[in-house]
């Protein structure tokens, strides 16, 4: 098992507590041009505005552009565009639209993502949440590289999630072909496929100075990833009461949108990263490695933290990197 060594915290003064806003205070990001995918709703939404307020350009790739111009209405420096991450005509569209444009790339947060879905396909046959979770960042990133590169200090962000630590990923049957499908085994496969990825581009891209992390936003309240979710699951975790409504004394632990998007900004505009990347970061800061020595508890979200080894494993990342061209038919060269 190989683990970047810089897999710990650095005491980054921030917390669970600190918002958006309070980690990018007095950072201006004149211009810099971000993608943040599944920008027009929840932390996705947060970060836009975070970003636009600090003076980035903003593009926000959207499947339901109907839905995306309502809830960004009257935030300036935004722009609305076609991207369906579960169709791979629809993110090369997009890529090249914006290749085309010559423009930079300084941010790149692969922000959008699905949970607690029934089993469904894409037109390849790859499973729903991996396709979207994961493969679809792959895709978008090495179809935009060339601008990455150009920005000469580009950061690629991956929404991921405390999620990743519900499964690794299954080299044998990523796509539950032969395995039966449970909804918690896929999302926290393709969250480890997230984690793998960030750690592994980093190590191929920072030497062009483009740098990656995975992010695990905490425990939220108030966004909608878990609409499809079964309500007797929550009940089971013991985040709810028997008629289906959070405990008011587990939403109270819970944190609100902006501090759900804090780290994401953190990761994105941080100084204190200049020289670190490849790391998987939470409560704004890199990560503590989980060797079992944390105690989890669903009806303590705080305790909700730490990353499995298995899904920073660099050699494991690298065999994924492999596979995903494979399942994607792309070839992504980093140089």
């Amino acid at each position: 098992m190989k683990i970047n060594n810089l897999q710990q915290p650095i005491d980054s003064g921030f917390n669970a507590q600190s918002t958006a806003h309070d980690v990018i205070r007095g950072i201006n990001l004149s211009g810099k041009t971000a993608i943040v995918t599944g920008g027009y709703a929840g932390i996705g939404l947060e970060t836009v505005k975070t970003l636009t307020d600090a003076g980035a350009e903003v593009i926000v790739p959207a499947r339901d552009l109907e839905k995306a111009a309502k809830n960004l209405e009257g935030i300036k420096n935004i722009q609305i565009e076609k991207l369906d991450l579960m169709t791979p005509n629809s993110i090369n569209d997009f890529a090249e639209k914006f290749i085309a444009s010559g423009r930079k790339l300084d941010l790149l947060i692969n922000n959008a993502g699905i949970m607690w879905v029934p089993l469904r396909r894409d037109s390849r046959g790859i499973e729903s949440q991996l396709a979207t979770n994961y493969l679809g960042q792959f895709h978008l990133t090495a179809k935009l590289w060339e601008s990455l590169k150009k920005a000469d200090g580009a950061r690629v962000i991956n929404v991921s999630s405390y999620g990743h630590q519900m499964a690794p990923f299954d080299f044998n049957d990523p796509n539950f072909i032969n395995r039966e499908y449970q909804t918690l085994l896929g999302y926290g496969q393709s969250k480890t496929a997230s984690n793998l990825f960030a750690a592994i581009l980093d190590e191929k891209a920072k030497d062009f100075n483009v740098r990656a992390y995975a992010v695990h936003p905490g425990s939220v309240y108030g966004t909608d990833l878990g609409r499809e979710e079964p309500i007797d699951l929550y009940i089971q975790m013991g985040t709810h009461d028997a008629n289906g409504k959070i405990k008011p004394e587990v939403q109270a632990k819970l944190k609100t949108i902006p501090q759900g998007a804090a780290t994401t900004v953190w990761c994105a505009t941080s100084p204190d990263l200049k020289d670190i990347g490849g790391v998987y970061c939470e409560n704004c800061d890199i990560a503590e490695i989980d060797h079992g020595q944390i105690e989890h508890r669903y009806d303590d979200p705080s305790t909700i933290r730490g990353v499995q080894p298995y899904s920073i494993d660099l050699d494991l990342a690298e065999k994924l990197w492999s596979l995903s061209e494979e399942m994607t038919g792309i070839r992504f060269e980093v140089r």
